[in-house]
């Protein structure tokens, strides 16, 4: 669930600093932290699910977009294609990434356990 809310909030993110590119350099730290936390968590989902095609392209936006070094600046002209990229990458991974569900732990009070006691 953690993961499908930092995908959510980083699109957001994205999105509104895309649309207001000029302005976005002044919340450019705040951008590149958000961003950041959410590449890192959809990498931790990937490596758990074993996708890591998909981890590789998220360390690439974490990155990409570290708050302690910043590699990317908001106010360039290449920003509306570097986040519109970003946009769509966080969009399919929604769909390709899904949290498998845990699974119930079997009751030790079960009337049929499967085999008897000793």
């Amino acid at each position: 669930m953690l993961a499908k809310i930092m995908k959510w909030v980083s699109i957001a993110a994205l999105l509104l600093a895309a649309m207001f590119w000029r302005s976005a350099a002044n919340y450019q730290l705040l951008l590149a932290f958000v961003v950041c936390v959410g590449a890192i968590v959809v990498v931790q989902q990937a490596v758990r699910a074993k996708k890591y095609f998909w981890a590789a392209g998220f360390v690439a936006i974490a990155l990409l977009f570290n708050p302690i070094v910043l590699v990317f600046r908001t106010s360039g002209n290449l920003f509306p294609l570097v986040a519109l990229v970003c946009i769509v990458t966080f969009a399919i991974s929604l769909a390709a990434l899904k949290t498998q569900p845990l699974l119930s732990v079997p009751s030790i009070t079960d009337r049929n356990p499967g085999s008897e006691s000793l």
